[in-house]
């Protein structure tokens, strides 16, 4: 307990400095934990993958369709439980910048294969009756101020023209990790619409959602579907859910790898700034430890004063950089919500916070230690004047 008094007033024993030097090391965690967050959110999609799901698509490019035809065949393989299908719609809501996902699905299969979507049972009969109905997520609706019942009007890119949708469904994540930011419609409206506008494009659909009986055979059903369409018009690559996400997070690979090495880079610099305080402090108290040395003090506690307190510094800018993460990654998630659907701070982030600290804590402290121990007792009392 007397120890832990001395560390204490002599952390605070040059306030301006250690008051910067806390600040420092928020400002660190706090980086440091928002870095960490913008890197899980990338991989939300990948860690909501159910691993009895797998998707279909052409194996020349997601671009390219394939025929609404390959239904029926993909549903008599076996082990294959549920098939449903769908098209990226690409639709702009008012303006460009209101960019949020949007498809057209064969809906009841689609929530059947998508339970962590939670419709309440007469929006899901509504969404179910109506072919001009559409879903949408709770942070979707709440950002555009949609209620039930509205009619939403999405100009199209992929499929020209201007469509017009009634919301009849807003569902909830079940999970964390569900994406409440996507917009969902009938693929018959869409379907039927291109048999008038473009007829070529129609019974053609994006990709197909298959769910297995078993997650174990999601392998053998991949190789079984491809090797189904194999030398067809439309040749398929089936691949799991988690597969298929990762490919779209390994396009933008190199971004997620400089925002890890920048979270690191910031660590480094208050490691760095750390030790700096630390050496200065032990500088000025060299002349004091030559004292304790000659009362009888051994480097043990020497090495106590000096590592508690600047783990004590540490631990203090940590806990007010944890404690403002969360409200700040709130505020950065909602504003990012669209290009960041799940932007939560997880656990193992909190975790690398305070590993990070105590690493920054420890690191800092040794050179002072080290110098602290190794001079002699005349020469430090000599710097006392």
């Amino acid at each position: 307990m007397h120890l832990f008094r001395i560390i204490f007033k002599n952390t605070f024993r040059h306030k301006l400095r250690a008051s910067l030097t806390i600040l420092g090391v928020t400002v660190v965690i706090l980086a440091f934990g928002l870095l960490r967050t913008v890197v899980s959110a990338w991989y939300a999609g990948v860690e909501a993958s159910s691993a009895s799901r797998l998707v279909t698509r052409n194996s020349i490019s997601l671009v390219f369709s394939l025929p609404i035809s390959y239904k029926e065949k993909i549903r008599q393989i076996p082990g294959v439980k549920i098939v449903s299908y769908g098209n990226w719609f690409g639709g702009i809501y008012i303006d460009e910048k209101n960019f949020f996902a949007n498809f057209a699905v064969e809906p009841k299969s689609y929530l059947e294969l998508y339970p962590e979507y939670l419709l309440l049972p007469d929006q899901m009969a509504a969404f179910l009756r109506d072919r001009r109905a559409a879903i949408a997520g709770e942070k979707l609706a709440i950002k555009y101020g949609w209620e039930l019942g509205d009619a939403i009007t999405l100009k199209g890119t992929i499929f020209p023209g201007n469509w017009e949708f009634i919301l009849r469904g807003i569902y909830r994540g079940r999970d964390k990790s569900t994406d409440e930011t996507q917009f969902f419609f009938h693929w018959n409206y869409l379907n039927e619409m291109m048999k008038i506008s473009a007829p070529r494009r129609a019974d053609q659909t994006g990709f197909y959602l298959i769910g297995v009986d078993n997650p174990d055979l999601a392998e053998e059903v991949s190789v079984a579907v491809d090797h189904t369409f194999k030398n067809s018009l439309a040749e398929t690559l089936t691949e799991t859910e988690k597969a298929f996400q990762m490919s779209f997070v390994s396009m933008s690979e190199a971004i997620v790898v400089a925002i890890q090495l920048v979270s690191f880079v910031v660590i480094i610099i208050i490691m760095a700034v750390l030790a700096n305080t630390m050496a200065m402090t032990a500088r000025e108290r060299i002349g004091e430890y030559a004292i304790l040395k000659t009362l009888g003090f051994g480097a043990r506690y020497l090495a106590a004063l000096i590592f508690g307190e600047s783990l004590f510094i540490s631990l203090i800018g940590c806990t007010i950089g944890i404690a403002c993460t969360f409200p700040i990654a709130k505020i950065f998630g909602a504003v990012m919500g669209t290009f960041f659907p799940v932007f939560h701070v997880a656990t193992k982030t909190i975790c690398l916070d305070i590993a990070a600290s105590l690493l920054v804590g420890l690191v800092a402290a040794i050179i002072p230690t080290w110098r602290a121990i190794e001079i002699r007792i005349a020469d430090g009392l000599r710097r006392m004047g």
